[in-house]
């Protein structure tokens, strides 16, 4: 042995000198069944490797998983469309509201016409009395439904907050709670939805939506003076 080579070095296996190997010696493949096997493939009766059962069956479950893949992306898809639609539209019904009252009648039917809801009010810390149609907080009380000065809104369900919705506070199983600050100098506030469905509302959802109209409701509400 050549020192100089410090062994003998193995030869590398390439796919190409595989791939022309089994050309030049393709009775290597077809004749070891054991082989055929490994590979979930099989030689058919006239002596083409074919796909074996294995094989079959895992592309087909490859393209269900695909499949199942893509539709929910399209189901996903459509639901994100109807959501932006359905909100384009309940904008439209809040700007075109003519004063605080109609204002919290347009919430409260866009929840339910629009959004499939149990309700939909405007609450608002006061020590008189709230425009008509809103429900009134004492102060503190928005932070203490949403759990602390520093929270901006609530998804999931909250005891606290039943009164929001006054004769339906029995049917409500969750609700979406988002923090308003109306007209100078700044009055706490709070838009909330409310869902007969445990699930409607919870609390790993994002609150882009409801945070939104509460920016609507905000700007809307300020065209007029509180009394």
């Amino acid at each position: 042995m050549d020192g100089s080579q410090g062994g003998i070095e193995e030869a590398r296996l390439e796919p190409a000198s595989v791939r022309r190997f089994l050309s030049d010696n393709p009775q290597f493949l077809t004749a070891d069944q054991g082989l055929l096997a490994e590979l979930g493939l099989r030689v058919d009766v006239g002596n083409v490797v074919d796909f074996g059962p294995a094989v079959m069956a895992r592309v087909h479950a490859a393209h269900q998983r695909e499949a199942t893949q893509r539709q929910q992306v399209e189901e996903t898809a459509r639901a994100n469309f109807s959501a932006q639609a359905q909100t384009h539209g309940a904008v439209i019904d809040l700007l075109d509201a003519r004063n605080h009252s109609d204002l919290a009648r347009r919430v409260d039917e866009l929840a339910q016409q629009r959004f499939g809801l149990a309700a939909g009010t405007i609450a608002l810390e006061t020590e008189g009395h709230p425009p008509a149609g809103w429900r009134k907080l004492v102060e503190g009380q928005v932070d203490m439904i949403l759990g602390g000065p520093q929270r901006l809104a609530r998804m999931g369900f909250a005891p606290t907050a039943l009164g929001l919705f006054g004769e339906r506070a029995e049917a409500i199983k969750s609700m979406a709670m988002v923090r308003m600050a109306i007209w100078e100098p700044s009055r706490q506030g709070l838009l909330a939805f409310g869902s007969t469905d445990a699930e409607g509302f919870t609390e790993d959802m994002g609150t882009e939506l409801v945070a939104f109209l509460a920016r609507v409701v905000e700007r809307t509400a300020e065209r007029w003076p509180v009394l």
